[in-house]
């Protein structure tokens, strides 16, 4: 059924649809299956089909809700309670207490710090501190269902700009929306759009960016997963605006689910006419394809995605001629990551003069972050730009973990930088984290405590940079397996003076001279920790200690006999029978048999076990 306007689609897809007014919804990204989502959603539909309940009560399944802190988890309606970490044995309660409008306490969420149990999702600091544009409808929304997105006014941005607009207003009102691409660069959109539909030659391409390859980011993978219709509804209005008729959607492998609700997107939106021919009557043709991606890093900069959309290895050229101008094919392409589409609409269906009242005055609207790391409430947070590191991180993020200190926090992805204490009340948007040495990238935020060593951590992503260089280019081939190699040396007692001069050296000839976006941000993690925890590696280099006590090379651990009460707890918990000790007797550590695990250091109730 080929559809002529988004009413016309909205009668017949909500045509007898009756849903009841209590509602068991079910949080079922990727995060929640990993928990046991599916477990437990299969449950609840058996309580609910085996009592005859389904005209009473509807269990569904919608994407990721953002708080993979307490997965499993869901929300009852009408009355909002957010029951978390639940198990498939707590369904036949929940479907009794839902039924008798009645909360299960137990059930609710424990404040990690004030140990409050607060019944409502809205009034949990992890969701009340942010504001949920894009979010905010995978808690509403069954993904694999066009009904659901359009009984919440979806397509209409779509049906105002193919009725009202020209392609020039288009581009002119996210022109002055002040949206910047949130695929890393941060590149103003309208312009980008601008330059590619300017730019000789046909035919033009539409790409979505899904090849999210940071680790502990999953922001556009939950979108997908969430509300595909959202991202394919900015891709049809940015190929008018653009005019182009081909698209691609280019998402890894690794993403089996939000493949599979992307192309069941794509598959509704071509059955109603909303894809394809003529699209709602007006003239204007699109059509999208899914491709995915083997799941190499490089493939996240633009035209090394567009090598492997054309069947050719992932790797970048040199910037000199634009993809806007020269991309996929040789043919003008304008690329745009997951968040960045599904923005599209709402600064169509609200206007650029309310998008851009969020914010700073270079960094518009909201950002997705992936809260990881050593902090007591991880997931996804959708917040305004300009919220400051310390509201996210002790607001939302609910504070560090077992009462610990904070240490840093790195944005950006491997090739971000690593933020100090000192500048927790930064204000989070495009330019204020590349003033102190990192960047917004996609939207990865790793917090670390005072447990880490930060030698380590530049030591880590350097190895994964170096892992996914394609070695097209001299420095970054070269370059990242040098200053790899000299954390190593670091970080098994072998360092030397000079090998900070040595870092700082060609973490600037990286910085100007690697062929990609990868090259020249790689050296971020090592020179910021550089910058601000000179400290840590003087003490690797110079004492042969690591303060962290990380680096097992550069740790001992010895007992202290007074404070030994000879619990034996420690000698239990050794793997290699290192300890020894008779009971209540102060015990010893062996130093040659010690393999440095901490063990010891961990269980001790007395803080016996000292490491140095």
């Amino acid at each position: 059924m080929k559809v002529r306007s988004i009413e016309e689609l909205r009668e017949e897809l909500l045509k007898g649809r009756q849903e009841p007014e209590r509602q068991i919804v079910v949080s079922g990204g990727t995060c929640g299956y990993a928990r046991g989502a599916g477990e437990v959603l299969s449950a609840l539909r058996e309580v609910v089909s085996s009592r005859g309940l389904g005209n009473q009560l509807m269990v569904k399944e919608t994407g990721c809700h953002g708080f993979c802190e307490v997965e499993p988890f869901l929300v009852v309606r009408p009355w909002g309670y957010l029951y978390q970490r639940v198990r498939p044995e707590d369904a036949q309660e929940i479907v009794e207490a839902t039924l008798e409008g009645r909360p299960i306490e137990r059930l609710f969420f424990r404040d990690p710090v004030t140990k409050e149990r607060i019944p409502k999702a809205e009034d949990i600091p992890f969701f009340r501190r942010q504001n949920r544009l894009l979010l905010g409808d995978n808690e509403r929304i069954s993904p694999e269902d066009i009904g659901d997105y359009v009984a919440l006014g979806g397509y209409r941005a779509l049906e105002k700009v193919l009725r009202e607009m020209s392609p020039e207003e288009v581009i002119e009102e996210v022109k002055r929306s002040g949206l910047r691409g949130r695929g890393g660069g941060g590149f103003p959109t309208g312009r980008k759009w601008e330059s590619c539909r300017h730019a000789h030659g046909e035919p033009k391409y539409v790409i979505c960016n899904a090849d999210e390859g940071d680790p502990g980011a999953y922001m556009d993978r939950s979108l997908l997963e969430g509300n595909p219709h959202s991202v394919l509804e900015g891709m049809i209005i940015g190929a008018y605006a653009i005019g182009a008729h081909e698209g691609y959607v280019y998402v890894r492998n690794e993403y089996p689910l939000a493949v599979k609700r992307i192309s069941t997107a794509i598959e509704q939106a071509e059955a109603y006419g909303l894809l394809g021919d003529d699209i709602l009557g007006s003239g204007f043709s699109f059509r999208v394809r899914v491709v995915r991606g083997g799941g190499a890093f490089v493939c996240g900069e633009s035209t090394a995605l567009m090598a492997s959309l054309e069947g050719k290895i992932g790797e970048p050229r040199a910037k000199y001629i634009h993809t806007v101008e020269s991309g996929l094919w040789g043919k003008p392409s304008n690329l745009n990551n997951v968040e960045t589409w599904a923005n599209v609409p709402l600064i169509i269906n609200r206007g650029a003069d309310w998008y851009s009242q969020i914010g700073t005055e270079g960094s518009k609207g909201t950002k997705i972050f992936s809260l990881v790391g050593k902090i007591n409430n991880t997931g996804l947070i959708e917040v305004p730009m300009g919220i400051t590191l310390r509201e996210i991180i002790y607001e939302i993020g609910g504070g560090i973990r077992k009462g610990k200190r904070f240490k840093a926090v790195q944005t950006g992805g491997p090739s971000g930088g690593c933020i100090p204490e000192e500048h927790l009340d930064l204000p989070v948007d495009f330019d204020a984290l590349t003033a102190v040495g990192s960047m917004m990238g996609s939207g990865g935020m790793i917090v670390m405590d005072e447990d880490t060593c930060m030698v380590d951590v530049a030591k880590y992503f350097l190895g994964f940079l170096k892992e996914e260089s394609c070695g097209k280019c001299v420095p970054c081939r070269e370059g990242i397996k040098r200053m790899h190699h000299i954390l190593v040396e670091i970080t098994e007692g072998r360092g030397r003076p000079e090998y900070l001069e040595i870092l700082e050296d060609l973490g600037e000839l990286l910085k100007e001279t690697a062929l990609c976006g990868l090259g020249t941000t790689a050296p971020n993690p090592v020179l910021s920790t550089l910058k601000y925890f000179r400290d840590e590696y003087e003490a690797h280099i110079y004492e042969r200690r690591c303060p962290a006590g990380v680096c097992r090379a550069l740790v001992q651990y010895s007992i202290d006999e007074e404070r030994c009460t000879g619990c034996g707890r420690c000698r239990r918990e050794c793997p290699v029978e290192a300890i020894s000790g008779e009971k209540k007797q102060p015990h010893r550590i062996d130093p040659e048999r010690c393999i440095k695990c901490g063990a010891c250091y961990e269980v001790c109730p007395e803080g016996a076990v000292l490491r140095s």
